[in-house]
């Protein structure tokens, strides 16, 4: 088997290598004490052979698990297999091509790159997140599972471009945002921890970002609460608060200019979708 990872990730792309099953890891059970378990989300490719694997189930050549953040997989060896891994850490993929030979596993390939540029890849992780609610959906999310491929393999092959300082720090500030959301950030306070001057982090994030910095704040806490009021049972108040909205009113009037719909219409909503694919499966 090639052991090149993006020609492995382009023959998945254009089909070479069919995508077949898209499972998901199953976040209800507890994890056995020797499973697979990280912060980050992580694609399971099985590219040669089949893996059992408590998670799911019999993952099968061209299978994919998806395990979400937090989450685990518990891979069983029992006959030879070669599976790919890809694991999306906040600043940076890495990719794993792994060996099963019958005794021992062996590493094929290890390769690292820095995300950098659009959120493409946090965006699509955040719709095969999505499409858990909906497993039987599987031509979606092999198309998912593609673009995300795709993506990586952007990645990896923008990797040799060094990004400018300007870029560079402009990406920093973006993920301290992205970890500190639920915190009173303001335009001074986020300068000030990266020692540069209000107005000049106004400059980057409208040369380097096209968006303004209160602007791509907004945008980060406001995707939080889409996702708390989604998963979760808690009062607007509690969800404007989670979010680093301080006046849970203003956080209403900002919810419903972005999204048309009041925060508990949105909930109302997403669940009515829910209960209504759930009662009309396709």
């Amino acid at each position: 088997m090639q052991h090149d990872i993006t020609h492995i990730l382009t023959d998945l792309i254009s089909g070479t290598m069919p995508l077949r099953q898209v499972h998901f890891a199953n976040p209800a059970l507890c994890a056995p004490e020797l499973a697979l378990q990280v912060d980050f989300p992580r694609l399971e490719i099985v590219l040669e052979g089949s893996v059992k694997d408590q998670a799911a189930c019999v993952l099968q050549q061209g299978d994919v698990l998806y395990v979400p953040a937090g989450g685990w997989n518990d891979p069983q060896w029992q006959t030879p297999a070669t599976t790919l891994s890809i694991l999306f850490g906040k600043q940076q993929l890495g990719f794993s091509l792994l060996h099963w030979n019958g005794v021992d596993a062996r590493n094929l390939a290890k390769q690292h790159v820095a995300r950098r540029g659009p959120r493409i890849g946090s965006f699509l992780l955040q719709t095969l997140h999505e499409m858990q609610m909906q497993p039987h959906e599987q031509q979606t999310a092999r198309l998912i599972v593609a673009s995300l491929l795709s993506h990586c393999v952007d990645l990896l092959g923008s990797q040799i471009q060094t990004a400018s300082r300007s870029q560079a720090l402009f990406e920093a500030i973006r993920v301290y945002i992205d970890e500190h959301y639920a915190t009173p950030l303001t335009r001074e306070s986020v300068a000030q921890a990266f020692y540069i001057s209000p107005n000049y982090l106004s400059h980057l994030f409208q040369k380097t970002g096209a968006v303004g910095f209160n602007e791509y704040l907004t945008h980060t806490r406001l995707e939080h609460a889409r996702q708390l009021l989604k998963g979760y049972d808690l009062k607007v108040k509690e969800v404007a608060h989670a979010c680093g909205f301080v006046d849970s009113n203003y956080f209403c009037r900002l919810f419903r200019k972005n999204t048309e719909r009041s925060p508990s219409e949105y909930r109302r909503q997403y669940h009515s979708q829910l209960i209504g694919k759930a009662a009309n499966p396709e």
